[in-house]
């Protein structure tokens, strides 16, 4: 193993960097040509070819490649279209099982000449198993037997030598992005959608709504116009939101009471006033439907600490406060 020890200089460490950027932007930028050009029936062909077929994506490669094509199962599967990575090396060992004549193989190599793809190439064309490759080598073994071919622009690699796969890799993790997306916007994949991938994390406490995090019923802090304050402050000390809805007759949420405005009226005397007195009319509010995110801006827009959730007659269904979000993750 060679190592040397490295000798940084700071100047010289951005310069490096700015060249691998603006040569790596030079991939992508050749990209989006060929795509608007040679690449255009082809990547419209592979859309529709992956959007018609009842199984799933099978993502094959080899070395840098593999890496950057097991990123790229991941994302049509997160995104609803069902895929996974196999290894062609333990395709060849007994994975090509794993492969079924409904799927497709998305087989990438950046000269296509990759010897350990030969045998799920081979299987593909035995079971008749569309295969789209994705390479730069446009007369390669990998080409010829594709039935779809998404031909890479030949740009210079970011490495000084030309030789470690960089603006090659970024050009493949960018097409395929662009597949896992376009399939996407196809099918009307939503948020809703995606949260169903996603259900953990913090990604997946941002998709929820704040009908799923919500108190209600009973739980909600809730008193008539006309109630006194001493009644409504007991309500705010029993529920614990820091905040209580008024509603008039009808059920109709027309203001709110909150510790600020209690604390702006200890001037006056509590004891003698009705909640009509002190409330705050029209307060913020947000629909079950909002998202947690949304909810959240909210909050923070205000300076506020909870907020009441009513239906589309201004009815009061529910309550959510920060410490939920915070309890979810989105906080």
């Amino acid at each position: 193993m060679i190592k040397r020890q490295a000798k940084v200089d700071g100047n010289g460490a951005i310069a490096s960097a700015i060249r691998t950027v603006e040569t790596e932007k030079a991939g992508l930028v050749a990209l989006s040509a060929a795509l608007q050009g040679g690449l255009y029936d082809a990547f419209c062909e592979a859309v529709r070819l992956i959007g018609d077929i009842s199984g799933r994506v099978v993502v094959t490669g080899i070395g840098k490649s593999g890496h950057i094509g097991a990123k790229i199962a991941a994302t049509f599967a997160s995104t609803g279209t069902p895929s996974f990575f196999v290894h062609p090396v333990e395709a060849n060992h007994g994975d090509l099982g794993m492969i079924a004549r409904d799927d497709v193989i998305l087989a990438m190599s950046w000269s296509g000449e990759s010897a350990e793809l030969q045998g799920i190439i081979n299987y593909s064309r035995r079971f008749q198993i569309p295969l789209i490759a994705i390479t730069s080598g446009e007369r390669s073994a990998l080409a010829r037997e594709a039935d779809t071919l998404l031909l890479l622009p030949k740009e210079q690699e970011a490495c000084p030598h030309g030789l470690a796969p960089t603006t090659s890799t970024l050009m493949q993790l960018a097409l395929g992005d662009a597949l896992a997306v376009a399939l996407l916007e196809a099918r009307g994949f939503s948020a809703t959608d995606f949260k169903t991938f996603h259900p953990g994390g913090k990604l997946g406490a941002s998709l929820s709504h704040v009908g799923d995090i919500m108190h209600s019923g009973e739980n909600m802090p809730l008193v008539a116009l006309g109630t006194s304050m001493p009644d409504a402050v007991m309500t705010l000390a029993q529920k614990r939101y820091g905040c209580v809805g008024v509603v008039n007759e009808e059920g109709i949420l027309v203001g709110i009471v909150t510790d600020g405005d209690i604390a702006r009226n200890l001037t006056r005397n509590l004891a003698e006033l009705d909640v009509d007195d002190v409330m705050t009319r029209n307060p913020k509010t947000v629909k079950p439907a909002t998202l947690a995110t949304s909810a959240l801006g909210l909050l923070n827009q205000h300076n506020i600490s909870a907020l009441l959730v009513t239906d589309e007659a201004f009815r009061p269904v529910g309550v959510v406060h920060f410490h939920d979000l915070l309890r979810i993750g989105v906080a």
